[in-house]
């Protein structure tokens, strides 16, 4: 058995050559597999990518064969992911609910409600309110967002939640 000379896939030189070399033939191989809808050249491309990130434990004599595998793979992935798409295209959403007509009469008016609750507190109270219950925001950042004290939002959210209280029965959050 000969020796194979140590040629390192990671020079940039060799890569090109082994680049040149298989992209084509490469792309063909999976254009004819799997036609264009899956885009051969995409994965072709992706193949060379996990090649050159791979190029210190691939072998020379071993790269033409790592490329198609790995190229053959990504499409069957590609496939599969495609299929999942699809069975979930199938799937129809519920077009109902188990709550009742009243319910969700009551919940429309007391959003409508909320909204004009919201729309009385003052535009201070109301950012500092929705910043802070709506996406989550700490006193601390909104503070800082504001350029105000921590004990200023605190008093606003405090004041917002009074006045949306006694506005709104059974308003908690």
């Amino acid at each position: 058995m000969a020796k194979e000379l140590h040629k390192d896939i990671c020079e940039q030189e060799i890569f090109s050559g082994i680049y040149n070399k298989y992209s084509k033939d490469l792309h063909n191989f999976l254009y004819y597999k799997y036609g264009e809808e899956l885009n051969p050249n995409d994965k072709a491309q992706d193949a060379f990518v996990k090649l050159w990130e791979n190029c210190k434990k691939v072998k020379l004599s071993k790269a033409k064969a790592f490329l198609y595998k790995v190229a053959n793979n990504m499409m069957l992935n590609e496939i599969k992911h495609q299929k999942v798409v699809l069975r979930h295209q199938k799937l129809k959403p519920r077009d109902y609910t188990h709550e009742t007509p009243e319910f969700l009469m009551e919940k429309e008016q007391y959003f409508k409600k909320y909204q004009h609750a919201l729309s009385r507190l003052s535009g201070e109270q109301r950012v500092a309110f929705m910043l802070n219950k709506v996406e989550g925001k700490k006193h601390e950042e909104i503070a800082e967002m504001l350029g105000i004290t921590r004990k200023v939002v605190e008093y606003r959210i405090y004041t917002a939640f009074s006045i949306l209280k006694n506005e709104l029965e059974g308003f908690k959050i």
